[in-house]
């Protein structure tokens, strides 16, 4: 399961529809509505919020959002679409940490993405809506791939 923190704007095709399937999961998790995936390390920064599924809703409303701007049909119903004022922090280097994970993927899956995202500013890197850039390295709940 990864729940990109990174704006939705950024992903391709395929990384959009995975994020939507595996964010419908993790909000099934948080609603106690699953067996699996229960201690998910994705999860952890949902569940010290105030509101888990709040913010779960929210996070999901943003992606729906991203896919409505692309033409594609993503069934609102499974969401209750909210908006957020009180944004979750994640850190800077988090945020890096998943730009360079999503430029691999890209340079294997969306040659055309990839070339469009290659070189942006790591400073004007932007997030879902729901979060708020603080300073700070990798998260503690981040599986590090070497």
């Amino acid at each position: 399961m990864r729940l990109w923190s990174l704006h939705p704007k950024y992903l391709d095709r395929k990384g959009l529809l995975a994020v939507w399937r595996e964010g419908l999961l993790a909000k099934k998790v948080l609603e106690g509505r699953t067996k699996g995936y229960k201690n998910h390390p994705q999860l952890i920064r949902f569940r010290k919020s105030k509101d888990p599924l709040l913010y779960i809703n929210a996070y999901l409303h943003q992606i729906y959002l991203e896919a409505i701007r692309r033409g594609y049909r993503f069934n609102l119903n499974k969401i209750i679409p909210v908006e957020v004022e009180e944004r979750l922090p994640i850190t800077k280097g988090q945020v890096v940490y998943e730009y360079y994970h999503l430029l691999k993927k890209l340079e294997r899956r969306d040659s055309k993405k990839y070339e469009e995202l290659k070189n942006i500013d790591l400073d004007k890197l932007e997030v879902n809506p729901i979060f708020k850039i603080v300073e700070g390295g990798i998260e503690p709940w981040e599986k590090v791939k070497k």
